[in-house]
């Protein structure tokens, strides 16, 4: 795979009928992609009853009163356990950090979990996430060619927005699609 069809620092979106309930609706920036893996954050479903608080508290890390409420998203199935930092890139820890796309970075460090609550020393934008979206070779290009995704610019404003019930749909309205004119079933021309 040649890096002009690489699909890092694009968006995934789901297709209606996608076929596994743990990506309805989802909108997944992928990080990395080559030719044997690809790798994805999920940026739209916030972990149920967890906050930054909670994670820093569970952690014995410093929580300044700005962390009580602040999301943590469910990045996807995989280890979910494991935290990444997805920030801009006006912050970094060297080689701890994974810079892609236009203007983001991850990284998975105790170090950037602290910085996510200094203002003045932190990212510009930050969102915890808890595990990941991996596919192996050739799973996700299978998957783009059955129709179960289509994929979209990122946009840093979509990307870390608090209004995450409705990052399906205004995902596909960037497109200039209309989420309710959508179908379940799949076409080839």
């Amino acid at each position: 795979m040649t890096d002009a069809s690489s699909l890092t620092g694009r968006l995934l979106v789901a297709m209606p009928g996608i076929g596994d309930p743990r990506f309805e609706h989802a909108v997944i920036l992928i990080c990395a992609h080559g030719p044997d893996h690809a790798m994805g954050l999920r940026i739209d479903r916030p972990a149920p009853g967890v906050d930054l608080k909670t994670v820093l508290d569970k952690l014995d890390a410093p929580a300044p009163e700005d962390s009580v409420g602040r999301v943590v998203l469910m990045g996807g199935p995989v280890e979910r356990e494991r935290g990444f930092v997805l920030h801009t890139d006006d912050w970094s820890t060297g080689d701890d950090t994974l810079p892609f796309g236009d203007g983001l970075a991850m990284t998975g460090t105790r170090e950037a979990l602290a910085a996510m609550t200094d203002a003045v020393a932190g990212p510009r934008r930050s969102a915890l996430l808890l595990g990941y979206a991996g596919w192996g070779e050739g799973q996700l290009e299978d998957e783009l060619a059955e129709n179960v995704w289509l994929t979209a610019d990122a946009d840093l404003d979509l990307i870390f927005d608090g209004d995450h019930e409705s990052k399906w749909t205004r995902a596909l309205a960037r497109m200039g699609v209309d989420a309710g004119r959508l179908s379940s079933q799949g076409g080839r021309a």
